[in-house]
């Protein structure tokens, strides 16, 4: 028997699913383990949101849609950057996709050859490190250091060094949930015009910031492609579906290459998607318990020894300092899983370099859970 390996499969493990593997195993086995290691809402779609599947999968509402998405569905869009940014967005320039996941790749397909470079922040979200260096993409890891999130001044520091094709960044960020501010969004965006950069910017935490607006770097221009979801503020993770804003230049690369690669997004989440921003209400409510917990966290982690590395301005992370405790994040996890049944995410999923320092925990689960999450590790450590 022969077996084709591509040096593809070689990228790094993406070590919250992994952690998310055991912890599921010993529930399986009746082990009462608390997870904090996936960014996943722990409550449902919106009841209208859930209604409207229903009422659609009763009509056999299940077949291929237009690539880029049902044309109901990015109306609705591009409404709501009219109503939440004050932006007038075209519905062209909007691209369904089958979660962030795939945006992902159309973007680093459609605007990237191989060997070109493109930087992005560590701390960082693994899968744009995965991605990129299976399609050969050159990545450039711009190490933060002290600073909270990639500022303009990283990037041309980064720039002069060997010139860079491209740059990804996420406000507000995961694992440190730190928001770029406004006018620091605004000088990030322009040098990178000036300098020939193109931009990609992650928006998947928009409307789960807790001190300040959302900004949106299409504010700063139209040569941006913005990337969000229905995963995180709209707690539909598993209806797999997101959406891109594309210059106008990409929205035809960018087809060709989803209708060989998705034919189109599934159109039972397209049907349900629309209604997800008349769900503000419900949606709000999830939010101020995310915001109970985040004080809750910002309290008790730092009294057990895990001082914040970064600022909780959004998203439903604390990314954590764990080096009073280990200098192997991945072994603590580990042992932390196994003993006091918490789950939570090794940094060496965002930062290669510096990972082994830190610790990245989700307060996406309830009050309750969080609470006693922090009272087994209390126990354990003691």
């Amino acid at each position: 028997m022969v077996v084709s390996l591509s040096r593809r499969g070689n990228v790094e493990p993406f070590h919250a699913m992994d952690v998310l593997a055991e912890a599921n195993r010993l529930r399986a086995q009746g082990v009462p383990v608390i997870s904090m290691a996936v960014g996943q809402p722990s409550d449902p779609a919106p009841a209208r949101v859930r209604a409207a599947a229903a009422k659609a999968l009763q009509h056999g509402r299940i077949g291929y849609t237009d690539t880029l998405g049902l044309a109901g569905l990015r109306k609705a869009i591009a409404e709501h950057y009219a109503d939440h940014y004050r932006l007038e967005v075209e519905p062209g320039r909007i691209a369904v996709t089958t979660g962030s996941s795939a945006a992902f790749n159309l973007a680093f397909l459609a605007m990237f050859d191989p060997g070109d470079r493109v930087a992005i922040a560590a701390p960082g979200y693994p899968a744009y490190r995965n991605i990129m260096a299976a399609l050969g993409i050159e990545v450039v890891e711009i190490e933060l250091g002290d600073a909270a999130y990639l500022h303009a001044g990283h990037l041309e520091a980064a720039h002069r060094e060997k010139p860079l094709k491209g740059v990804l960044f996420a406000s507000p960020a995961n694992p440190t949930g730190a928001v770029i501010p406004a006018d620091e969004l605004s000088a990030l965006v322009n040098t990178a015009e000036t300098l020939g950069i193109a931009v990609i910017s992650d928006e998947i935490y928009h409307r789960l910031a807790y001190g300040a607006p959302d900004t949106t770097a299409l504010a700063f221009g139209n040569s941006v492609t913005v990337i969000n979801s229905f995963s995180k503020y709209y707690c539909m993770t598993g209806w797999r579906i997101g959406w891109m804003v594309l210059p106008e230049e990409l929205v035809r690369p960018v087809e060709r290459i989803a209708q060989s690669l998705y034919i189109s997004p599934p159109e039972l989440s397209q049907i349900a998607a629309i209604e997800a921003f008349a769900a503000t209400d419900e949606l709000e409510a999830v939010k101020g318990r995310y915001a109970w917990n985040r004080e809750l966290l910002m309290t008790r982690l730092p009294e057990l020894g895990f001082p914040l590395a970064a600022p909780m301005d959004g998203a439903f992370y604390a990314f954590c300092d764990v080096t009073r405790h280990t200098n192997d994040s991945m072994a603590f996890a580990r042992k932390m899983l196994a003993e006091a049944h918490v789950a939570a995410t090794p940094g060496r999923d965002f930062d290669t370099q510096a990972g082994h320092r830190t610790m990245r925990f989700s307060y996406a689960g309830s009050h309750d859970d969080m609470v006693e999450a922090m009272a087994r590790i209390e126990r354990w450590l003691r």
